[in-house]
């Protein structure tokens, strides 16, 4: 039996495992990918900590498990029913997975199937649990299996520890492909400097969104922002005291904004989110992609009559990190401005407890397996 190393979770609340398992083998549908790259985010800190705790609906993969949530490497197996894929091709794995039998599924409504899950994270459901029992493991390991329907084929321009970092690039991306953001359109991003909100700068530029608005707290963060595009980017600090919506309104003749995305997480304050919603324009739409924990009151009463709307947005299509693959080969997509802070996987703790000291959402960290 071939052997590899994984970083495997034991216990919610304690560290990760550094241990040699049994290389897993690809099914008829499947591949077997080498990691080089697996992006660690300030989230991960809270699944593995707290997860059992805060949302005990949503189940995490069977105990001891290999996490790691953003995976990116080289094909070296294929299933006999594998068809599009060789060994030697570069891929991104999203780790979003699903049946392909219920209702959802065969709309082609991939993300809202009955057993979705993350591999290497949680799952949104007890039907989540099945789909473990083909996909038990994450990235943090030197290989893993994935359903072909997973990968995104790389550019030779984008490298392993840049494609690391699709998932909440992705996530960002598919809120505004939902909302239908393009040339003419304004937009405003809370959190814009963070690791979630920066994708509404970059992908904002590379859809051609005519005004792109970014709130944040740092403002040396919000002014390296802002750089990317002087002319079509403007931020505003929560920290000042004029309220957000006002500003927003002012930078827009008025009107509002046609979309207004919410990225900041858990324990962030409601106010900045209720008042992005207060900014919109007229027909406007609001989309909270950073998972802002509680009961958040909203003025349904005005977004009647303004004909407004306010939805989630969980995650992101393979296809849909095809197009920010292509994107970037055709250099419309910039990801050259995150730096990368790498780690070996025996460091992976480390990796983890050290997020908290981060440049925004320009720092990337990476696990090189």
């Amino acid at each position: 039996m071939t052997m590899m190393k994984a970083a495997r979770l034991h216990r919610v609340g304690e560290a990760m495992k550094i241990e040699q398992v049994p290389i897993p083998e690809p099914g008829q549908n499947d591949v077997l990918v080498r990691v080089r790259s697996c992006g660690i985010v300030p989230n991960l800190g809270n699944i593995l900590a707290n997860w059992t705790t805060w949302f005990p609906e949503l189940p995490l993969p069977p105990l001891p498990a290999v996490f790691g949530l953003d995976p990116a490497g080289e094909v070296v197996r294929v299933g006999s029913h594998v068809h599009a894929w060789a060994p030697g091709d570069r891929v991104y794995v999203n780790p979003g997975l699903y049946c392909g039998g219920c209702r959802a599924c065969r709309k082609g409504d991939l993300i809202n199937c009955t057993h979705y899950a993350f591999s290497g994270y949680f799952g949104f459901s007890q039907n989540s649990l099945k789909l473990y029992k083909n996909y038990p493991g994450g990235g943090l390991s030197e290989y893993m299996i994935a359903p072909q329907y997973a990968l995104v084929k790389l550019p030779d321009t984008v490298s392993f520890n840049q494609a690391a970092r699709f998932g909440y690039l992705g996530t960002m991306y598919s809120a505004m492909r939902k909302t239908g953001l393009g040339p003419g359109k304004s937009m405003l991003v809370n959190g814009i400097s963070g690791t979630l909100g920066i994708g509404g700068a970059l992908f904002g530029l590379a859809m051609g969104v005519t005004k792109i608005l970014g709130t944040g707290r740092d403002k040396k963060l919000l002014e390296r922002v802002k750089a990317l595009a002087p002319d079509r980017i403007e931020v505003f600090s929560i920290t000042d005291q004029e309220p957000l919506d006002a500003w927003a309104k002012q930078q827009t003749g008025g009107l509002g904004v046609d979309v207004f995305i919410d990225a900041l997480g858990p324990g962030a304050q409601h106010e900045t989110l209720q008042q992005g919603v207060r900014a919109l324009a007229r027909g406007g739409r609001a989309v909270n992609i950073g998972a802002i924990m509680g009961l958040v009151g909203m003025d349904l009463h005005t977004m009647m009559d303004d004909q407004q709307s306010i939805e989630g947005s969980a995650w992101f299509t393979a296809a849909e990190g095809q197009d920010m693959a292509d994107m970037a080969a055709a250099g419309t997509l910039d990801l050259s401005v995150f730096e990368h802070v790498c780690s070996p996987l025996d460091q992976v703790n480390e990796a983890i407890s050290g997020i908290a000291q981060r440049n925004g959402g320009f720092s990337n960290f990476v696990i090189n397996p």
